[in-house]
């Protein structure tokens, strides 16, 4: 069985077979009898909701489990906790702090490991971005996307999906906050956002970071997604926020609420992808 822990994990074609598989409806019972562990290191609530909507499509049964109830190499060790899970359930998701814990699961694991969100990578949130921009853009390749803001797990993940998918990304960070491979970068929002079919953003400071806030307000000044930096889009540009959002930070509600925002059916999207990529993985992966 195959694993998810980050896009390129899955070539072109397999990722849209994924999106492929998100719409379809009614969606076949292939997790009916079965439990997925979902192990939440970090709180979340579109991650938990839409994970465990889409087991339950499948006609499977989710576990949620908060991290201190295993505790990762506190209680027991990472690969014992794995094995452990492993044995009641046909998958594991988790959202960890740290990376390299999914890849020690990964290690043992007879069942698939998803990645629910790391320091590294968020892929769940980068397989609905695509389908919302599938669904309200059209066609994906030739597609500009931007990133104003960090370049943090989310736009390493969006970077990834969008080279798969034959569209180009540019970022737009200041110095320091690059994404740690390889992207069209700029410090300069207006220079990201001219002509772009999509505008993306994400919070300042994520969660873990909050003793960086006060610095990351400062370095980040200037970066806001407003309603002046949303015109220089291209005519029909959608504007995307993975959420939560801090409005009056890193967008302006003018934006995310306005007219371009496509950010409720982005978040819905999670539910849809996540369903997707489920089937694929049970169905073909």
């Amino acid at each position: 069985m195959r694993s998810f822990l980050e896009v390129d994990d899955l070539s072109a074609s397999e990722l849209s077979a994924v999106l492929a598989l998100a719409s379809v409806e009614p969606a076949p019972p292939v997790l009916a009898g079965k439990g997925v562990a979902l192990v939440f290191e970090k709180p979340s609530a579109r991650t938990r909701n839409s994970s465990e909507v889409a087991v339950f499509q499948l006609g499977g049964h989710p576990v949620t489990i908060r991290g201190e109830e295993v505790g990762f190499d506190v209680r027991e060790t990472v690969e014992d906790i794995t094995l452990t899970l492993a044995q009641y359930h046909a998958a594991i998701g988790v959202r960890v702090f740290d990376h390299k814990v999914l890849e020690r699961m990964v290690a043992v694991s007879p069942v698939p490991i998803i990645n629910l969100l790391s320091d590294v990578a968020h892929p769940c949130q980068a397989l609905a971005d695509v389908l919302t921009i599938r669904q309200h853009v059209g066609s994906l390749s030739g597609r500009t996307v931007a990133w104003v803001g960090d370049g943090n797990n989310v736009c390493r993940s969006l970077l990834l999906a969008a080279q798969l998918t034959g569209m180009s990304m540019r970022v737009a960070c200041p110095p320091g906050y690059e994404p740690d491979i390889a992207a069209a970068v700029t410090h300069d929002p207006t220079e990201a956002v001219a002509g772009a079919d999509v505008v993306c953003t994400d919070v300042w400071t994520s969660m873990g970071q909050e003793e960086e806030q006060a610095r990351r307000r400062r370095d980040f000044a200037g970066f806001t997604v407003d309603e002046r930096l949303m015109a220089l889009a291209a005519p029909g540009g959608v504007f995307l926020h993975c959420l939560p959002a801090h409005r009056g930070e890193e967008v302006t509600a003018g934006v995310i609420d306005g007219p371009a925002s496509r950010v409720w059916p982005q978040a819905q999207n999670r539910m849809h992808s996540m369903r997707g990529l489920l089937l694929w993985l049970f169905e073909t992966g």
